[in-house]
């Protein structure tokens, strides 16, 4: 798995560092050693996620990187400067960050270290698991003399970065490897070891309890399924209910190698299809974390596991399954597999009664053609959960966008053969009667949100906080909203 750097903050440079990066905005007129002349005239305006490298004393190099308007910096400046700098620093083995104490008139010291150290490591990620080794980026110092609550952020933005970067793992991890079994042996060992609950259900426990969606999708494949049930259960409070606090569930989808099945994908369709497992992953990193963050709320996470193939008994297009929940579903689709998964692991979920359900898919084409590649889709049956979920995508600097779902267009899962069929009639509006789809395997009155990460779960190329492949999109999301989370008003 990705190694990812020691951060400290510390009042004094240490004497020994390959490069110092300097955090600057935009007006700022004066820094030692630096040349603004030549800034200016090389063309470096300070804006956000902007850097220069500039000669410092010996062979050190100074890198500045861009802050943007003193008056506007918000958390999401630090995150994004950050991984800025880690970007830049890459080819270094250490490097000091100058952290601008300044700022902290204007906003809370733990939020700025813990927004830094998450850009931080999401910008010294790669994944080198089959790559020749490396120079590496292995150590951080942030200078100032904010201390101790800069320090508290600072180590628990590493925490939510490393979690980041075991969800990128996991669904950068080749589908080949990346086996349901073996998936689930690499997540119940990292879950066990940070102080999880852990249960993992095979094909013969699957089949007992009824999950119809996860066995119709799993019949093409020679890898049998799994199903992942991770527990966290605040420190000093009961197994029940009273006095644990709100009860959250998580559910990801977690497609290990998206073929298509019979419907199959064109070649160049399944290039990435490793990606499929990316709301599964992020569900599942981002429990593995909430132990070393102390939340306070109970969380459990449900996450179905199988690739969806074309073998010979693979499920045919007009095949009819029933549901964890007991409705029946005509596939008419192959290609259209996640949602049947999550059918049963919302069901399961629901089963626990949660005081609402999340799920995280990277669900839909659809998606992007109405949102691009870098915003999500979220959905949902309650405003003041969605506005929650809303809120916590805000501040963990992961862009969403609410989509209706539309009652006039459930008519068109109408089947006539079984309770619903898995597509819409044509290709207009498939996010929307996705999301009606699931909706359909939540209980009446149970608050639930789904974002749909098609696009923003992979990128294409690389940007300030990302490296071409996943993502790790939806982990800061779920981390920020467990730690707010209250039981919504229904």
């Amino acid at each position: 798995m990705a190694d990812v750097p020691q951060i400290k903050v510390s009042a004094k440079p240490p004497i020994r560092t390959d490069a110092l990066v300097m955090l600057v905005d935009n007006g700022r007129t004066e820094t030692d050693g630096i040349d603004w002349g030549y800034l200016e005239r090389v063309g470096f305006e300070a804006k956000v996620g902007s850097h220069v490298m500039v000669p410092g004393d010996g062979d050190l190099v100074r890198i500045l990187v861009g802050m943007g308007d003193r008056a506007e910096v918000t958390p999401d400046t630090f995150r994004r400067a950050g991984a800025v700098a880690a970007k830049a620093g890459a080819k270094f083995k250490r490097i000091n960050v100058d952290f601008p104490d300044a700022s902290s008139e204007l906003l809370d010291p733990r939020a700025m270290g813990q927004a830094l150290a998450e850009g931080l490591v999401s910008g010294a990620y790669s994944y080198d698991e089959y790559k020749t080794s490396e120079v590496k980026l292995r150590d951080i110092v942030i200078v100032s003399k904010l201390g101790r609550e800069l320090s508290s952020g600072v180590q628990r933005g590493r925490v939510v970065g490393e979690a980041v970067a075991f969800a990128r793992d996991l669904v950068n991890e080749p589908g080949g490897s990346a086996t349901p079994a073996a998936l689930a042996k690499t997540v119940a060992e990292r879950a066990m070891a940070a102080g999880l609950g852990v249960k993992l259900m095979d094909e013969k426990a699957i089949a007992k309890a009824g999950m119809g969606g996860l066995i119709a999708v799993n019949k093409g494949s020679t890898q049998p399924p799994r199903f992942i049930q991770l527990t966290y259960q605040p420190s000093g409070t009961s197994k029940s209910a009273d006095g644990a606090g709100a009860h959250l569930a998580l559910v990801g989808k977690g497609i290990t190698f998206d073929s298509g099945g019979l419907s199959l994908k064109t070649g160049d369709g399944m290039m990435t299809m490793k990606m499929d497992k990316g709301g599964g992953a992020s569900v599942l990193a981002a429990m593995c974390a909430l132990p070393a963050l102390k939340v306070r709320q109970r969380v459990t996470a449900f996450v179905p596991l199988t690739d969806n193939m074309p073998g010979p008994d693979a499920q045919r297009p007009g095949d009819v399954f029933r549901a964890h929940n007991g409705k029946t579903v005509e596939v008419l689709n192959t290609d259209a597999e996640g949602r049947l998964v999550l059918a049963d692991a919302l069901s399961v979920a629901a089963d626990a009664k949660p005081d609402a359900i999340i799920d995280l898919a990277t669900l839909t084409g659809a998606v992007m053609v109405a949102l691009g590649k870098r915003i999500a889709g979220l959905m949902g049956n309650n405003d003041d959960f969605t506005g929650q979920v809303s809120d916590a995508a805000k501040w963990a600097g992961e862009s969403v966008w609410t989509l209706p779902l539309p009652d006039e267009y459930r008519s068109a899962l109408d089947s006539p053969v079984a309770d619903l069929k898995n597509i819409g009639g044509d290709r207009y509006g498939g996010a929307l009667t996705a999301g009606l789809f699931l909706s359909e395997f939540v209980p009446e009155g149970l608050p639930w949100a789904h974002l749909d990460i098609a696009g923003t779960a992979w990128s294409d190329e690389d940007t300030a906080e990302t490296c071409k492949g996943a993502t790790g999109f939806g982990v800061r999301t779920l981390l920020r909203l467990v730690e707010r989370f209250a039981a919504p008003e229904v």
